[in-house]
């Protein structure tokens, strides 16, 4: 994407060092004094701020000033809340500017900290306007420094990204309108413009009419608005074209060009802009300026090439569509087409060869710069303006349109341009030494919000869905290689490589994901495929010495399977001192790590020391001791071993003979490449969406426009079955609406139920629609339905036994609920918001059971992020009335699925014929009722002539003697041809004195019992004749399936394999959809080719929490700056994409819920979390079912970080396995317990405590698990002890997100352990932590009661203490109350199994803590590697 540049850039800051601690907050600190003194000083009653100019500019101002407005400083007046309490409440027309430049620094502080910014002025729009004029008047106050231009900058850029945010959309649009159009070269050109477009000239007298009718201050602020822009771009120049630029200067221009990127990558602020920008030279301009030419500014050289692919982006700016190749191509020649006919006319003595010669001659920069050197500079500006190119500035302005500088105009304008496909289609997806250290990508890896990066961004809206794609690929394969170089680096630094004494490098130390190796040998090289110059395959063999491994190190080394990829490196050992010796260049990164070369290689197979397969092998014993040799057969990078030939035949050393060691990464992190080529495949294809999500997806027209009631397809009548338990459930679920029965049928009646919607029979004329594609376009008013019209029918008669009986649905859903089945069933875009606690998982089962049923051609694809999650899905749907045989589930999360079933692959196909064998016996007991003769049971095919030749025609002659008119229900009965096979049917099969009309109901289920028998026998009859397992796994995929579950990592995996075998869904519903990254969320939508050149899809059901947490991301410059962890999800609904947000939770007390309740709107609790006795009794041993334990200093030590982000706090794990001990003793299950931590280093810590106090003691156990917050989303437990552990600073759990998934994991009980003085300032925890912290901070404990209690949590309320209630004073006294009760309980076991004292367990005397401290010091000394990371990366 960006060429590669010298590392000579600007020093980052190190992020750590700025952090600001409690005691900046709470002690001495000048700006801490000053804000108890003026905004957080306590009051009984709200009082107006004033603000006082003097206090500010003297107190604040000016010590930022001359701190050089130092982040951390500005951190902790933001953590003082001076922004919400003080700046902006006292906000006014008369503020000062200094007043105004804080309340910018302070914003951008939040939008660096990935806080929400424009809530806060939401209060005030009219305000808000007033500041949001003066800060653009400041970005052009020339007299200000450049480093408050440059936050004044970001200001704006933070604006242009939150165009969601209503009263930002308003200050914005006017800025980049077509009044800017104003300031182009000349009226011709306009237009010329303007001709293009019946629109565009309709918004130009639109604006000309406004101007004309405004007064004078509105005429000032339009004019201001259509010159505001135009003006920043001139004023850049200068900074560009200023000699004497500093850095400050530099990175006001980098910040600049990263904004006209911003403008440029968004339609509705492209539109007209673009043209701006190209009348201006802007690339031109930059391209031939000396802050460009200077190699120092890679950064700045970088953002060049970004920002000339979306303004060269191949697409019509006002109506959005997207050239094809072909269209791309034909424009460009056009444009040559005008410069040859202009140089003929005008300059034919000069340019006759330009003029007759071909396009492809001329557009290359060498060829047509020959061309025009004949011109003299005067025939160069005659030439530009007859291409109506401007060719003159203000003179204000340092730029020079000069003969260069025209010249380099003419070039850029007329050379030919590669296609972002061509972009995308060059990158290599397997990395190599040079672009793992890219110096690209080793800045993204420093970022702190200092400064931009040259990588998109993944925005509200995109210019195309080819566009979408691009970014997505370009930023996952930073994030790829990012995480392949920090597996790199680990591994060589725990290997220790070192140069012998024979000069050659060896290696002292061990990491269990690298082996040394010799050389690899090449064993073939195939020749090319017809078209292509690189080898169609090179295979390799590595041979692994593994004889001095661990038994489970070994395993993981033979466990790799096919298409993994490994990495073969050349490791040379470095001599420190030696690395800069006279005079010379300072060594790369990867020279520093020893690294020489690094090649991808992807795995074939792996064979023991005999060539054999070991995957053959598995559950033998061969007898012989240790393995000592494995081989890996490989496939090499073809590409690069081209290359690497090709330098050894120019004499160039063979890379190969140096690699020295092989290296392998953890299966779920090694999946790159096949995500890669996925995502670059759909990349350079010409994939569409449904027309129907196309506009909605990118983010412009009505949001409402992909929702049900929107369509023409809406269908009118649904058979919802059992969604509705009973009459009353079916009219409480439907306010609003007048539910009526139809006209067949008199009063209520049960289930089942169809609803068919009756419109309004005069409805009002439809509005004109709009044709301006704006993403806050109102939609259009529907026409309410009038009345719900219900009718029902009698459920058909499955059969005798009770496993014909069908599996009906139980839950009463509520009317949120079924208003999302409701979307969901019918055919458009459902984005449902499921708080938790809330049922979304049986909302999406039963959406899935309506269309099962309904739809019985169609077919549904089932997404979610990780297995656990389509796995408790896939157990809801295995209970309802779905056939088996119709679901498959594909990768490798079957094997946890908690079902008698195998739903994978293999499992259905084994299924089939496992169920075959079943079905074939009850073939042979039918043969026998008919007293059959012959083998009918022996195939699917022999009983298929069994059924046509015996049971149809049987049936056919039972039907017609039913029918006669002198049918008697006793004829029947004696006719009925199956007497003997259902004679092992609950007995009587037709009971006595029975009317005709049961009886052949009875009959006819009875038949569908058999008949079910040869349609199973049917579908299984491919299965017989098809021979490889490949086959009929993949007809099973492609023929038999109806729902199909997969991953999305699996999706995104498998996608070019999927789509080619010719698989097609009509639907798709994804769970957990706000945690999936938006290119996994794009992925399942474009499994398959389009039929007709249409995507046949007609459902996307999206279900997910976009308040808990996003898509977990390793590095914070792709997951904040690229927003690569924004969903699909998250994204509809910032764009005002309706949602339908489930309201009641069913989990948890409603004293727990009201904890993270408030983050939502209205979410209320559902009765039986009221009713059921397990809510109502108080939890046993505890005076409250929720607590905030303040846990202070542990031996003088509060944090520890041994490593960077491997926190840990040794007296809150002590604390949350003293409370575990004490529930065990009481009585509390272990399997209802969960120990969850915000850090995984204080996971390690918390481990390592159970190990030493807990495991080996049958008393205490195990906790059911002991993990991050981040892991544990989506799952609960009935009592959750939680560690905050960060006692310096909040950390990243200010995240609002992850506090919410904290708190909300827990059912009955909730204790939460922390630093109290760290969480209850904090102005985004505030409402959780007032909640929290109304009741005391010290453990309260209720003594001589064991689980379950026998205290009612109702008759607790409001009184001062409970019987028996204890104070626990801190860790130590807890410690000694468990010992205590230990030992107590010991003594109760002896006594009851009459064991002398010797076999008698022994307790753990919490005053001796020695070993504790020791293993806290080792855990300390291994926070490292793998494990040093914060939870987020993990």
């Amino acid at each position: 994407m960006a060429p590669r540049t010298r590392i000579g850039e600007r020093p980052i800051m190190d992020v750590k060092e700025e952090r600001p601690t409690v005691a900046d907050l709470q002690g001495d600190n000048a700006f801490a004094l000053l804000a108890q003194k003026l905004w957080l000083k306590p009051s009984k009653k709200p009082m107006k701020v004033k603000v006082r100019q003097d206090v500010l500019k003297s107190e604040i101002w000016d010590i930022l000033e001359k701190d050089n407005f130092a982040f951390k400083s500005l951190l902790v007046l933001e953590n003082l809340q001076i922004l919400e309490n003080y700046l902006w409440p006292g906000y006014s027309e008369d503020s000062s500017n200094f007043h105004v430049l804080l309340i910018v620094l302070i914003a951008n502080v939040r939008t660096r900290e990935h806080l929400p910014t424009w809530n806060i002025f939401s209060d005030n729009s009219t305000e808000f306007s007033s500041l949001f004029r003066r800060v653009l008047s400041m970005t052009l106050d020339t007299t200000l420094s450049t480093t408050v231009r440059t936050h004044l900058l970001s200001f704006i850029i933070s604006a242009f990204q939150s165009l969601d945010c209503g009263i930002v959309r308003k200050e914005c649009a006017p800025l980049v309108s077509i009044s800017i159009w104003h300031n182009l070269t000349s009226d011709k050109k306009r237009e010329k413009r303007l001709d293009q477009s019946v629109q565009l000239k309709k918004a130009w007298r639109a604006a000309a009419k406004r101007y004309d009718a405004a007064d004078e201050a509105t005429r000032s602020r339009l004019f201001f608005e259509r010159s505001w822009l135009f003006t920043l771009i001139l004023d850049f120049f200068n900074q560009l074209y200023n000699e004497k630029s500093k850095s400050e200067n530099i990175l006001y221009c980098e910040r600049f060009m990263e904004f006209l990127s911003d403008l440029q990558s968004q339609l509705p602020t492209r539109r007209y802009v673009n043209t701006l920008l190209q009348d201006l030279h802007t690339l031109s301009a930059i391209r031939m300026s000396p802050a460009f030419n200077n190699e120092d500014n890679g950064l700045l050289r970088d953002l060049y090439v970004l920002l000339k692919h979306y303004t060269y982006f191949s697409i019509d700016d006002h109506t959005g569509i997207q050239h094809t190749r072909t269209e791309a191509y034909e424009r460009h020649c056009a444009n040559l087409a005008v410069l040859q006919r202009v140089a003929y006319k005008h300059f034919k003595e000069k340019l006759t060869i330009l003029a007759l010669s071909n396009y492809a001659s001329i557009d290359k920069r060498a060829e047509l710069e020959g061309h025009l050197e004949a011109l003299t500079d005067a025939e160069i500006v005659e030439l530009c303006d007859l291409l109506d190119f401007r060719t003159s500035y203000a003179s204000s302005t340092k730029l020079v349109a000069d003969r260069k500088f025209l010249i380099e105009v003419l070039l850029s304008g007329h050379e030919k341009r590669k296609t972002f496909q061509e972009t995308a289609r060059d990158l290599s997806i397997l990395p190599t030494e040079l672009t793992l250290f890219e110096s690209t990508l080793l800045r993204n890896e420093n970022y702190n919000g200092s400064q931009p990066l040259a990588i998109p961004k993944l925005n509200l809206q995109y210019l195309t869905v080819g566009d979408f794609l691009w970014r997505s690929f370009i930023l996952h394969r930073c994030e790829s290689f990012y995480e392949i170089r920090r597996d790199v680096e680990d591994a060589i630094k725990r290997l220790q490589p070192t140069v012998n004494r024979t000069g050659q490098t060896s290696f002292d130390g061990f990491s269990r994901m690298a082996l040394p190796i010799t050389k690899p040998g090449i064993m073939e090289t195939l020749p090319p495929l017809v078209g292509d110059d690189k080898p169609a395959a090179v295979r390799a063999e590595i041979t692994l010495d593994v004889s001095h491994l661990a038994d489970n190190i070994r395993r993981e080394w033979e466990s790799l399977r096919p298409d993994d990829v490994v990495f073969i490196l050349a490791i040379q050992a470095t001599d420190d001192s030696k690395m800069i010796a006279n005079g010379g260049e300072i060594p790369s990164d990867a020279q520093k790590l020893g690294l020489k070369y690094l090649r991808a290689a992807e795995i074939t197979q792996v064979l023991d020391e005999n060539g054999r397969l070991l995957r053959d092998q598995y559950g033998q014993q061969n007898g012989h001791g240790r393995p000592r040799l494995r081989r890996l057969q490989v496939k090499l990078d073809a590409a690069m071993y081209k290359e690497d030939m090709d330098r050894v035949s120019h004499g160039r050393p063979d890379i190969y003979e140096s690699m020295n060691l092989v290296l392998r990464r953890r299966g779920r992190e090694n999946n790159f490449k096949p995500i890669l080529e996925s995502i670059r495949s759909l990349t350079l294809s010409d994939v569409p969406l449904a027309s129907w999500l196309h506009e909605v997806f990118l983010g412009y027209g009505d949001p409402a426009g992909a929702s049900y009631s929107h369509l023409s397809n809406q269908i009118r009548k649904v058979d919802y079955r059992d969604t509705f338990l009973d009459w009353q459930h079916l009219v409480e679920s439907l306010p609003g609406k007048t539910v009526e029965p139809s006209d067949d049928v008199n009063g209520s009646f049960g289930p089942p139920y169809v609803l068919q919607t009756v419109s309004k029979s005069s409805e009002a004329p439809a509005p004109k629609p709009s044709k301006k594609r704006r993403r806050d376009a109102e939609p259009s008013p529907q026409a309410e339905p009038k009345a719900i019209q219900i009718s029902t029918y009698k459920p058909a008669n499955t059969g005798p036994y009770p496993i014909d009986a069908p599996k009906l649905n139980h839950v009463r859903f509520t009317p949120t609920q079924v208003d999302a089945i409701i979307s969901g069933t019918q055919p458009g875009l459902t984005v449902i918001v499921g708080p938790p606690g809330t049922g979304k998982t049986d909302v999406a089962t039963q959406i899935i059971n309506n269309i099962y049923h309904n739809f019985p051609n169609q077919r549904t694809l089932l997404i979610a992020h990780s297995n656990q999650a389509l796995n408790q899905l896939f157990q809801k749907i295995v209970a309802l009335d779905i056939d088996e045989r119709h679901l498959l589930r594909l990768g490798h999360g079957e094997e946890e699925l908690d079902t008698e079933a195998n739903f994978s692959k293999h499992g259905r196909v084994e299924s089939f014929l496992e169920n075959r064998d079943a079905y074939l016996v009850e073939v042979d007991r039918l043969a026998a009722n008919f007293d059959a003769p012959g083998a009918h049971g022996s195939s699917a095919e022999t009983a298929g002539y069994f059924y046509s030749v015996y049971v149809e025609p049987a049936w056919t002659r039972f039907q017609e003697s039913s029918n006669l008119p002198d049918a008697t229900a006793e004829s029947i009965v004696k006719n009925f041809p199956f007497h003997h096979y259902f004679s092992n049917a609950p007995q009587p099969l037709f009971p006595a004195g029975a009317d005709k009309e049961t009886v052949m109901d009875i009959a006819h289920g009875c038949y569908h019992h058999v008949s079910k028998i040869f349609t199973e026998l049917a579908d299984v009859l491919p299965f017989e004749i098809l021979r490889r397992d490949r086959d009929k796994a993949n007809y099973l995929l492609t023929n038999e399936a109806r729902i199909i579950a997969m991953t999305s990592t699996h999706a995104a995996m498998r996608r070019r394999e999927i789509s080619s075998l010719g698989f097609h869904y009509d639907n798709v519903i994804m769970e957990e959809a706000a945690q999936i990254t938006e290119i996994e969320n794009f992925i399942p939508l474009a499994l398959q080719n389009p039929k007709n050149g249409e995507m046949p899809l007609q459902r996307v059901v999206l279900c997910g929490d976009h308040f808990q947490n996003s898509p977990v991301i390793q590095n914070l410059a792709f997951a904040q700056y690229a927003n690569l962890e924004q969903s699909l999800f998250s994204r509809l609904v910032r764009l005002g994409v309706p949602t339908i947000n489930l309201d009641q939770q069913g989990r948890a007390r409603p004293s727990i819920a009201s904890l993270y309740s408030w983050r939502y709107e209205n979410l209320g609790n559902l009765p039986l979390v009221s009713q059921l006795p397990e809510f109502q009794i108080a939890n046993a041993g505890f005076r409250y079912d929720y607590q905030f334990i303040q846990v202070p200093n542990y031996r003088g030590r509060g944090e520890s970080e041994p490593t960077p982000h491997f926190i840990q706090n040794l007296g809150e794990a002590e604390y949350a396995v003293a409370i575990f001990q004490y529930m065990r003793l009481l009585g509390y299950p272990a399997s209802t317990i969960s120990i969850l931590t915000t850090y995984a280093g204080q996971r390690a810590l918390i481990k390592d405590v159970l190990d030493h106090r807990c495991t080996k003691n049958p008393l205490f156990g195990f906790p059911k698990i002991v993990t991050t917050v981040d892991k544990y989303q989506g799952e609960q437990n009935d009592y959750v002890i939680l560690s905050l552990t960060r006692t310096s600073r909040v950390g990243y759990l200010r995240d609002i997100r992850r506090l919410t998934v904290a708190l909300s994991r827990a059912r009955l009980g909730l204790y939460v352990l922390g630093r109290r003085e760290v969480f209850e300032s904090c102005f985004e925890l505030r409402q959780a932590f007032d909640l929290l912290l109304e009741r005391p901070d010290k453990l309260r404990i209720v003594t001589g009661e064991l689980f379950p209690s026998q205290r009612i949590l109702k008759e607790e309320e409001g009184a001062d203490d409970v019987p028996g209630e204890t104070q626990m004073e801190g860790v130590e006294h807890l410690g000694q109350y468990v010992y205590e009760m230990t030992n107590s309980k010991i003594q109760q076991l002896r006594a009851e199994k009459g064991l002398p004292e010797s076999e008698a367990f022994v307790a753990t005397d919490p005053s001796r803590r020695e070993a504790m401290e020791s293993i806290y010091e080792e855990d300390e000394e291994l926070g490292e590697g793998k494990e040093g990371v914060y939870e987020a990366e993990e």
